[in-house]
């Protein structure tokens, strides 16, 4: 439900739209610019592997674990109110990160920046939908898309630039600087122009819920991180198997309040959707898949190949073209026409360019190594990858009703966000096991056997999901008969269908 087309329009409103746009694009370079990063904090920090693992994904677990909960705190206190807390606590979070003297302070501010990202984003389509109704709210969601992309595009070209620009002597740490600008102008904009609206005090936070989904997420990444260093303990295999039973007692928790007339961070009903549930397993598979293949290639490309960080981040550019070529055939073309087949041709694009970067990694000269070498392979991914991002949460979203569909955008998000986090320590442990020896062709051909095994289990995921996608429009909860609560919970599938989350 957009706002009310009886009542004269919010004369400010298209500034509303600019501000959740930067709180966005932030978001979404702050997933992915640290990634050429790594060498310098290496040698200013002397950051380990493992180390680099928690910078990187870090941020997005704690994202990932917050994500329900900020959306449910924005119901109760005001999403104005949490959009500020959520954006002045990101701008100094940032200024925190470029100022850390050690990687473990860096590490531990990192993760605060998350925690504070996953207060903001959630606001941001509830905030959009109070001020915009009818074929404005259409338009506005018609921008958030290419504007994303190209936020999510720009992360790795940007970091590169500005580690190796090293301008006044920052280095590194101007990856995390450039947000402060954007945040306090953004911040300046959102108290000035963001109208004041208050939230439901008789709305019940599920702390016990949340406290479940922090604990559990971080049983399950810490031991994925340090497991490979420590040459995977009995505490390491303990806390995985801890994690499982930790989610499956938010499960419980959540049937439990709700049974009992108390409200649940995750609507109940939709654990009971087959297609949902596994559909959540689809996207952890297949970004956790994603994103650790990109971090590998941009590790194998400064480390392996000594690639600048300013190169590195124009090395990720074959495959966001190809990510974007995907993306445009999947959303124009084949969605509507073949409907969940388009979710079977896009994996097996993707074990395709797969099977090719093998095999051109096999023939690689060290001497006279270019990007060029392995873009083919690249691009024939990224074009797998694009189609299968277009239309993934629409088809999971087919499964739910309408005023569930809030609930289940912000449970997708976060479980996108946390499958980056798990991705990032696999493919980071993989591929540092044999960097370790001065193998990184091997590394990489160990990463793409891993990414092969996960697109496997994905394509087997697909058959369960239902043959036709929600249309777009309904996946923004514009529909008639979607719900104050459901707009209000989510987090928005469309802002997060990019290759970079």
């Amino acid at each position: 439900m957009g706002a009310d087309p009886t009542t004269e329009p919010y004369r400010w409103r298209w500034l509303i739209l600019v501000v959740m746009l930067v709180a966005e694009v932030m978001d979404l370079l702050d997933a992915s610019i640290v990634n050429v990063a790594g060498p310098s904090l290496e040698e200013s920090l002397g950051a380990s592997s493992v180390g680099l693992q928690w910078v990187i994904g870090g941020y997005a677990l704690t994202l990932g674990a917050g994500l329900v909960l900020g959306g449910r705190l924005g119901d109760r206190y005001g999403r104005r109110r949490m959009f500020l807390i959520g954006l002045a606590g990101f701008t100094l979070s940032s200024l925190l990160c470029a100022l850390s003297p050690n990687i473990e302070l860096l590490i531990a501010f990192r993760l605060l920046q998350g925690t504070a990202g996953a207060m903001l984003l959630p606001q941001g389509l509830g905030l959009l939908r109070e001020n915009f109704s009818g074929p404005e709210l259409t338009k506005v969601f018609a921008i958030f898309g290419p504007v994303l992309g190209l936020g999510g595009i720009i992360g790795p070209v940007l970091g590169g630039f500005l580690s190796e620009g090293d301008f006044f002597g920052l280095g590194w740490r101007s990856v995390f600087l450039v947000n402060l600008p954007i945040g306090l102008a953004a911040l300046v904009i959102a108290t000035k122009f963001v109208p004041r609206k208050q939230g439901d005090r008789t709305v019940r936070v599920d702390m016990i819920g949340a406290s479940l989904v922090v604990a559990s997420c971080a049983l399950l990444v810490l031991p994925l991180n340090q497991g490979q260093e420590d040459g995977w303990p009995l505490w390491t295999w303990l806390c995985m198997a801890a994690s499982v039973i930790g989610f499956g007692l938010f499960a419980l928790h959540q049937r439990r309040s709700a049974a009992a007339g108390r409200e649940p961070l995750v609507t109940t009903g939709l654990l009971r959707k087959p297609a949902f549930t596994v559909g959540l397993g689809g996207i952890a598979l297949f970004f956790g898949g994603l994103i650790g293949t990109q971090l590998v290639l941009t590790l194998f490309l400064q480390i392996g190949q000594h690639f600048s960080a300013g190169d590195a981040g124009l090395g990720n550019l074959p495959l966001a073209v190809g990510t974007a070529i995907g993306g445009a055939v999947s959303g124009a073309v084949l969605a509507d026409k073949i409907g969940r087949m388009v979710l079977q041709i896009g994996p097996l694009i993707q074990l395709a360019g797969a099977a090719l970067l093998w095999f051109e990694l096999n023939g690689l000269s060290t001497d006279s190594f270019s990007i060029w070498d392995i873009a083919p392979g690249v691009v024939v991914a990224g074009i797998g990858a694009g189609m299968v991002i277009a239309a993934l949460f629409s088809f999971i979203l087919a499964a739910v009703d309408d005023e569930e569909i809030g609930s289940a955008s912000g449970v997708l998000s976060a479980v996108q966000a946390i499958g980056g986090s798990i991705g990032v320590a696999i493919f980071g442990s993989v591929f540092f096991a044999q960097a370790k020896t001065g193998d990184f062709a091997t590394g990489f051909h160990h990463a793409l056997i891993v990414q092969a095994c996960l697109l496997a289990a994905f394509l087997a995921i697909t058959f369960l999901l239902p043959k036709k996608g929600r249309p777009e429009e309904e996946q923004h909860g514009i529909t008639p008969t979607a719900s104050e609560d459901s707009e209000s919970s989510s987090v928005g599938s469309g802002a997060k269908q990019d290759v970079t989350k």
